[in-house]
């Protein structure tokens, strides 16, 4: 058979997939909130909160987002603190640092107009090739390709794909076989197709081929390989960090610390939190900043917390103090301190700080406002 005939058939294969899985999309796909509109700004945001974070956690944490701050020139305005405290629970706290930041640059370079062009896009702080790729093609129906965790497992299940999807060679398939499906006519509906594919059928470990719009063109079923790909990655072993939380606590107001801007838990409140191998350590630590030599600091529980790259072994100390008192000198990697109820304060707190506080019978008010927990990091 000639070159030319296996590529009309590859074609024709390429454009079977495209009209099907745009019709099943049309049929099937969930009612979420953020598919109602073709703001690039609220695309863009439902992106960022949607990255490594379950759907169902995502919806009620946008509609309160863009019920505070409904355009792209609000969120610029808004004070770093509140955004982080509204995100408190959804996790990966670096995404709403960036996304702020990015606002502010879309206000600065752009008048509040937030672009679609996949090249305007990518220069943003923290849009990288997906997010472009997802929010040119959404709200601009931009011929744009994507590719996350949903749409690199359809894809390397419709391609038969061998190498990893986190590899080099992968990666390039991948994006490759992205560009080469999506449509001119309603990108966006093609992108979306995928990834709601990907989320509800062609699932991780029991993919649901017999539910699936394009299971006749998909390589991996016809030779039996479905569950078999995409091919695992190397699994890594995490480092394990051992903490102190010191809870000092006088009346209704704890010692909070404020985390540099960058890295973990970037401009986040919490406990301060000390890298020693227990509280008389600990202890001794907070005295050389400053505090009394008589801290009545006493181990109340232990908690075990897992991110990316490293487990965290935090012990959770607690010293009732009867005045409130600020040391001279900062924990390492903190950029402010202050006592502060947790219960009235609009601050950013992690979903660790808020295990620390409940493990030492402190509430912060994001948890008892119920909002509920995101990812752990």
């Amino acid at each position: 058979m000639g070159c030319g005939v296996l590529r009309k058939q590859a074609d024709a294969r390429d454009r079977a997939i495209v009209e099907r899985l745009g019709a099943w999309y049309d049929a099937e796909a969930r009612d979420l909130p953020w598919r109602k509109t073709r703001d690039p700004y609220r695309v863009w945001v439902s992106e960022v909160m949607l990255q490594q974070t379950r759907v169902e956690t995502v919806i009620p944490y946008w509609e309160r987002f863009m019920g505070r701050w409904p355009d792209v020139r609000s969120l610029a305005r808004a004070d770093l603190d509140e955004v982080l405290a509204a995100w408190s629970g959804l996790g990966y706290y670096r995404r709403a640092r960036v996304m702020h930041q990015a606002a502010r640059e879309v206000t600065e370079r752009y008048g509040g107009a937030f672009p679609t062009d996949v090249e305007a896009l990518r220069s943003l702080p923290g849009v990288g090739a997906y997010t472009a790729g997802a929010v040119a093609s959404i709200a601009g129906e931009v011929r744009a390709p994507l590719v996350d965790g949903n749409v690199a497992r359809v894809l390397a299940r419709l391609e038969s794909m061998d190498e990893d999807p986190k590899s080099a060679p992968g990666v390039r398939r991948l994006w490759s076989a992205a560009e080469r499906l999506v449509p001119a006519d309603r990108p966006g509906r093609f992108n979306q197709a995928l990834m709601e594919l990907g989320a509800r059928v062609c699932v991780p470990k029991q993919p649901r081929c017999d539910a699936c719009p394009v299971c006749a063109f998909c390589a991996a079923a016809a030779s039996g390989r479905q569950r078999e790909l995409p091919a695992a990655s190397p699994v890594r072993t995490r480092p394990r960090v051992r903490l102190v939380a010191t809870v000092l606590a006088c009346q209704r107001e704890v010692l909070l610390a404020r985390r540099n801007p960058s890295g973990l838990y970037g401009g986040l409140w919490e406990p301060p939190m000390l890298q020693a191998p227990g509280v008389s350590e600990a202890r001794a630590a907070l005295v050389s900043l400053g505090f009394t030599r008589r801290l009545p600091l006493r181990e109340v529980g232990t908690l075990r917390h897992v991110l990316t790259h490293r487990e965290l072994e935090v012990v959770v100390a607690l010293a009732p103090v009867a005045r409130r008192a600020l040391p001279k000198s900062l924990p390492a990697g903190y950029d402010r301190i202050a006592w502060t109820d947790p219960q009235a304060a609009e601050l950013g707190i992690s979903t660790l700080a808020r295990k620390i506080l409940a493990r030492s019978g402190i509430r912060d008010q994001s948890e008892s406002r119920g909002t509920g927990q995101g990812p752990a990091t």
